[in-house]
C-alpha cells in the first residue's frame, strides 16, 4: 500500500458535497477533507459515524456531581460540622436543598472542563502541535479533499477533473 494521496481542489461546497457523493459511489477511500468553514452534510456525505460526545459530556456532569455530593458531605458534615443559619449538621439529607447550587455548579464545571481535554485530545490538538493544512487557501475560500491514490493517476486525475476539482495534485503523505 502506498503513502501517496491525491488532493483535489474545490471553490464551492455545493460542488465539493457532489464530489464527495461522486468519489464514495466510485468506491475510493476519502482520507480528509479541509474546508474554510463547516460544510453542512458533509460528514453524512463522506459517511462518518455519529458522535458519542453527548454521553461522554453526560458521564463527566455525573462525575461532577458525584465529586460535589462527597466533598460537601466530607466537608460540612464529616470533617468541621457547623452550625449555619439554624441548620442542622447531623446529616447530609438535612442540608442537601441548600447545596443544590455547589451541585449545580460543580455539574456543569467537569462537565465542560473535561469535554474541552477530550475535545483537544480526540482532535490531536494541542501546544506546539504542527498544522496538518495541506494549503494555505483551505483557510480562506478553497476546499481540498484528500484521496487515496491507488491505481492509475491519470485516470484518478481524469475523474476529480470531472467532479469540478480545479486544481489536482499528487502528494506523499508521511
Amino acid at each position: 500500500m502506498s503513502n501517496k494521496v491525491i488532493q483535489a481542489m474545490y471553490d464551492d461546497d455545493d460542488v465539493l458535497l457532489k464530489a464527495v457523493k461522486k468519489t464514495r459511489e466510485a468506491n475510493h477511500h476519502i482520507e480528509e477533507v479541509f474546508t474554510p468553514f463547516p460544510v453542512h452534510g458533509l460528514e453524512k456525505a463522506m459517511g462518518l459515524k455519529g458522535t458519542r460526545i453527548a454521553i461522554t459530556s453526560f458521564m463527566y456532569g455525573l462525575t461532577g456531581l458525584g465529586f460535589a455530593v462527597w466533598m460537601m458531605n466530607y466537608m460540612m458534615i464529616e470533617d468541621w460540622p457547623q452550625n449555619i443559619g439554624g441548620k442542622p449538621s447531623f446529616s447530609y439529607a438535612e442540608n442537601m436543598p441548600s447545596f443544590v447550587p455547589i451541585m449545580f455548579e460543580l455539574t456543569v464545571f467537569f462537565a465542560a472542563h473535561l469535554m474541552v481535554i477530550t475535545f483537544y485530545m480526540r482532535s490531536k490538538l494541542g501546544p506546539f502541535r504542527k498544522a496538518e493544512n495541506p494549503d494555505p487557501r483551505t483557510t480562506d475560500d478553497k476546499f481540498v479533499m484528500e484521496v487515496e491514490a491507488h491505481g492509475d493517476e491519470k485516470e484518478l486525475a481524469d475523474f476529480f477533473t470531472e467532479t469540478g476539482a480545479i486544481e489536482i495534485k499528487f502528494v506523499e503523505k508521511h
